[in-house]
C-alpha cells in the first residue's frame, strides 16, 4: 500500500506517553508495515528505517504496538485495513476485466488474499504473553480478551520503594513513565487472567514478588563493580522498560557476582 488512512485524535490518543524518538520509530514502523505489507522481522528493523542509533526505541515501541507471531509482529489494526484494500483492488480489477471482456470471454473470478496475520498465530511478545483483540492501531487499556484493572501507580511506586530501599528513589512520574507502567501492568494483568479476571490485589502481589526479586540480584541493587570501579544501579523506569523487564523476568542478570 502506498496510502493509508490516519485518524489524528485516535493516534494522538494513546501515543501522548511516548518520547519524540518513540514517537517518530511508531510512525516509520507504520509507514514500513502498511508499504511491504507483511509481518515485521525483529532483526536489522531499526536499520531499515533509519534508526539505527535510536534501536532501543524503536523496540519499545515494536513491543507495545505490535503483536510478536512465529512470522514476525504484526498490527491488527494495519492487516484490517490491508485485507479491505485488497478487496477493494481485487473488486476492481474484476469490474475491469468483466467490462473489457469479450462476450465469448469468462472473466475469471480471482481468489481471495490469503491474510496477512497468519492463522493460529501465537502472540510471543518478549515479555508476558496475551492476546490482543482490539483491532485499533494502539488498543487502549481494557482492548484486550481479559479485563483489566486499573493501573494503580502510586502503590506500585510504595511496592518498589518498600521492596528496592537503597534504589534511586521516584520523584517525578511524568508521562513516559507512567506509559511504561501501564504497559507492564496490562502484561501482567492478561497473564493472571486467563483462568479468571485479575484483580487489582492479585497484579499489585506479582508486582511486590517482582520487586523482591530484583532485590536478590547483585548486579540490579549496585553491589557489581564493573571494571572502572563503578556499580550500575536500577531505576523503576529502566526495570519497566520492556527489553530489561524481559531480562528480569528471565532471570538474566541474577548470575552477577
Amino acid at each position: 500500500m502506498h496510502y493509508y488512512s490516519f485518524h489524528i485524535g485516535d493516534y494522538k490518543s494513546h501515543t501522548h506517553h511516548l518520547s519524540l524518538m518513540e514517537d517518530l520509530a511508531f510512525r516509520r514502523l507504520l509507514d514500513h508495515y502498511y508499504l511491504h505489507e507483511h509481518p515485521i522481522k525483529q532483526r536489522d528493523i531499526a536499520r531499515q528505517i533509519g534508526m539505527r542509533d535510536q534501536e532501543q526505541d524503536v523496540l519499545t515501541v515494536l513491543n507495545e504496538f505490535f503483536v510478536s507471531t512465529d512470522a514476525g509482529f504484526i498490527n491488527p489494526r494495519a492487516d484490517k485495513e490491508i485485507a479491505a484494500y485488497r478487496l477493494m483492488s481485487e473488486a476492481g480489477k474484476r469490474g475491469a476485466d468483466k467490462r473489457w471482456a469479450k462476450p465469448s470471454d469468462s472473466p475469471p473470478i480471482a481468489p481471495p488474499s490469503p491474510p496477512l496475520t497468519p492463522p493460529n498465530s501465537n502472540h510471543e511478545p518478549l515479555t508476558i504473553n496475551h492476546k490482543p483483540i482490539d483491532t485499533n492501531i494502539c488498543p487502549p487499556d481494557g482492548g484486550l480478551e481479559v479485563k483489566i484493572p486499573d493501573c494503580n501507580h502510586q502503590k506500585v511506586i510504595d511496592l518498589y520503594h518498600e521492596q528496592l530501599p537503597t534504589l534511586r528513589r521516584v520523584e517525578v512520574w511524568n508521562a513516559v513513565r507512567q506509559g511504561y507502567l501501564r504497559q507492564r501492568w496490562r502484561e501482567v494483568a492478561t497473564e493472571l487472567g486467563k483462568d479468571k479476571p485479575a484483580t487489582v490485589s492479585a497484579v499489585l502481589e506479582w508486582f511486590d514478588d517482582f520487586f523482591g526479586h530484583i532485590n536478590k540480584s547483585k548486579f540490579l541493587v549496585g553491589k557489581v563493580n564493573n571494571k572502572d570501579g563503578r556499580a550500575f544501579t536500577a531505576d523503576l523506569e529502566w526495570i519497566l522498560k520492556p527489553s530489561n523487564f524481559a531480562k528480569i523476568v528471565e532471570g538474566k542478570y541474577h548470575g552477577t557476582h
